[in-house]
């Protein structure tokens, strides 16, 4: 019983680190996208088109990444290039891409899709309880450690991460030093476009194997709180993305156990839990304050 409550809290939580770390590096760069929702939507209905079309879910892979990047890019351009507003932007940006997800995947409703093997490690995988847990998961649950210890290095223990980190932070002074300010945040926005869209993926892929409309169900959402819950550290995000995810199964197993809480609550409660976390965190000026990048949200134009 409790192998498969952790394994299910993995699953629940994979989508939710992959999408948070991705946006953690665009706000370190000054850049606030809203539109994590609508980029998880076109990742999770290019992954499970591109797996069914080409007959392997690795390919479904490459083409969520490569949707939440091309999504990302609108967003981008419109931003950094034509100036505007960040927040409308982020939210239409989430319009569109559910919109357009939702276009695209209707003769997919019904189709069973591929799903996502699990390595298995001879002698490893068969472990008692350890087993299946730390050698039996799919490449994206990897994927997703991977790239928080590869953000975490990123940006402070290299030069670049370093760039990054002071365009977010002052990106007048940035400038004047010579740094490309617009292009460290195109390929900051591309990089967490690829991430929100190997989240939508792994939706369609390893979470539930198949296409419908609102299988993001809010996660983009709970993904930026993420951000926010975790003061823009990446350990941090860890713990947050998989206190996130055991709030979210947690209505798959009260129900078996007898708890006798109404189905209709234990569904609202990952979102119950976003909201209460933000206010908590608003609240104290001192956790706002810690780590957040300074130009959050402020456009940026070079002759200005």
């Amino acid at each position: 019983m409790l192998e498969a409550i952790i394994l299910t809290v993995i699953t629940a939580a994979t989508p939710l680190l992959l999408a948070a770390i991705g946006e953690l590096v665009v706000e370190r760069s000054g850049v606030l996208n809203l539109g994590v929702e609508g980029m998880m939507a076109m990742g999770a209905v290019s992954g499970f088109a591109a797996s069914l079309t080409f007959g392997t879910p690795f390919a479904g892979i490459v083409a969520g990444a490569l949707a939440g990047m091309a999504v990302s890019l609108v967003f981008a351009f419109v931003t950094q290039t034509l100036v505007a507003n960040q927040v409308a932007s982020g939210l239409a940006l989430t319009l569109f891409g559910l919109g357009l997800a939702g276009l695209l995947g209707e003769g997919f409703v019904g189709t069973p899709g591929l799903k996502l093997p699990a390595l298995f490690i001879p002698g490893l995988t068969d472990l008692p309880v350890v087993g299946r847990i730390l050698f039996g998961q799919d490449i994206l649950v990897y994927v997703s450690f991977a790239l928080v210890l590869g953000v975490s290095w990123f940006l402070f223990r290299t030069r670049a991460g370093l760039v990054l980190r002071a365009v977010g932070d002052n990106h007048g002074s940035a400038h004047a030093l010579g740094y490309s300010v617009v292009r460290v945040r195109y390929l900051a926005v591309l990089f967490g476009g690829a991430c929100a869209g190997l989240g939508g993926a792994y939706l369609s892929l390893a979470y539930t194997p198949l296409w419908v409309e609102t299988m993001t169900a809010g996660r983009g959402w709970i993904a930026l709180a993420l951000v926010v819950f975790s003061s823009w550290l990446p350990s941090r995000l860890v713990v947050g993305a998989y206190l996130f995810g055991a709030v979210t199964i947690l209505q798959l197993h009260a129900q078996p156990l007898g708890l006798g809480v109404p189905a209709q609550f234990m569904s609202m409660l990952p979102y119950l839990a976003t909201v209460i976390v933000l206010v908590l965190i608003s609240g104290n000026r001192r956790t706002t304050r810690f780590n957040t990048p300074a130009c959050l949200g402020t456009p940026f134009v070079p002759d200005r």
